[in-house]
């Protein structure tokens, strides 16, 4: 994969189309849990993985969980990166597992000295497993933890100087959070260390109004919105070109569709390095 290549999810209904059609693109990236159960599904993704760069993208590691990474999820995910050798390997900044029992959502945390030290401890667990780098996505934010000592660029730098960890900065997620709670998104991405930054995530959000107010919902559910265009063209003169990454996973549109997002994305590189050659 190629310095500001750009991909698109890749889901279980366009899988079939891409191996027939082979469309131009830079790179795909799948959830790790649809891969874990072996089947036709894996060996499937074995042949697109011989076409495509691949990024696997966890959602139930639950980097943040005090009671530790679980083991066996740990070692399912460790094997389905020995065999899909995936270009990038990443997780979010949240918690998803207590007492067992895998909840269906991307928890939040407080941004503490304590928390940091939990969550260091499990990415560094998980990178000695997996034996690479992980990269380290930023949630989007609906409420805010009044003990946090720091704010969340802060708490990744941090997290990314004590492990090694990369991250994985969701400019969609930095423009809902900021909507949501207060702040300047384009303040945020300047706070983060652009050494750490190995990928960009771009996804479309949903608008709720309730009570009076606004609450943006990243639901991933539509395409790229022009608010978040503006603060990605802000992100490359920041972060440079890396691999950045178009999601979409409800209401999930026609394969061209999120091609069409891809090359746009493209466009959106190809100006920044004119303006930098300028």
């Amino acid at each position: 994969m190629r310095p500001g290549d750009c991909g698109i999810g890749l889901r279980a209904p366009h899988v079939a189309e891409v191996l027939e059609h082979r469309p131009v693109v830079g790179w795909l990236e799948v959830h790790a849990e649809n891969y874990m159960g072996g089947g036709t599904a894996i060996r499937t993704l074995e042949r697109v993985r011989a076409e495509y760069p691949l990024s696997v993208h966890g959602v139930g590691l639950s980097i943040g969980s005090a009671e530790g990474i679980d083991t066996a999820h740990l070692e399912r995910l460790a094997r389905l990166v020995e065999r899909l050798q995936p270009v990038l390997v990443s997780e979010h900044l949240s918690w998803s597992v207590t007492g067992g029992a895998y909840l269906n959502h991307l928890l939040p945390l407080p941004y503490t000295d304590e928390a940091l030290a939990v969550i260091a401890d499990n990415v560094a667990r998980a990178q000695d497993r997996l034996g690479c780098r992980l990269l380290v996505e930023n949630p989007s934010g609906y409420l805010r933890f009044r003990g946090s000592s720091m704010s969340e660029p802060e708490f990744l730098n941090a997290l990314a100087r004590r492990t090694g960890c990369g991250l994985l900065c969701d400019v969609n997620n930095v423009y809902v959070t900021c909507a949501n709670l207060g702040g300047d998104p384009a303040a945020w991405l300047d706070a983060l260390d652009r050494a750490a930054v190995a990928e960009i995530h771009l996804a479309g959000h949903a608008v709720n109004n309730a009570d009076g107010r606004s609450i943006l919902i990243d639901d991933h559910g539509s395409p790229v919105a022009d608010p978040v265009w503006e603060l990605f063209a802000h992100a490359l003169g920041r972060f440079g070109p890396v691999p950045t990454l178009i999601e979409w996973d409800t209401d999930l549109p026609a394969l061209g569709v999120l091609l069409g997002e891809a090359a746009k994305a493209r466009a959106y590189v190809s100006k920044a390095a004119d303006v930098v050659a300028a």
